[in-house]
């Protein structure tokens, strides 16, 4: 069975959080960051933009670059997103 894996970064409308998360559905995972289902850091810091995804068909390789992500500098992964997304466009509505 092919699955893919995402790496993904959220921010908020104040741009000045982020979360990196993995997941094998970026479409479901999203949802219960946006509707705030789960508790924790996305809730409680009202974390419902995506602004960066990434893909990958192997889990070890996206948990591998997830912790990657989390330890790079604030303005490394500013300059990540700004490659793909200068404007920090919320991607969600295009994607799904």
């Amino acid at each position: 069975m092919h699955k893919n894996f995402a790496i993904y970064i959220l921010t908020n409308y104040n741009e000045t959080t982020f979360y990196i998360g993995v997941t094998n559905s970026l479409h479901r995972r999203f949802w219960e960051h946006k509707n705030k289902v789960v508790e924790g850091f996305t809730k409680k810091y009202n974390l419902t933009k995506l602004v960066y995804y990434e893909f990958t068909d192997s889990i070890e390789a996206a948990l591998n670059r997830e912790k990657q992500l989390k330890r790079w500098h604030r303005q490394w992964k500013i300059n990540l997103i700004k490659e793909s997304n200068p404007e920090f466009k919320d991607l969600s509505a295009a994607l799904f």
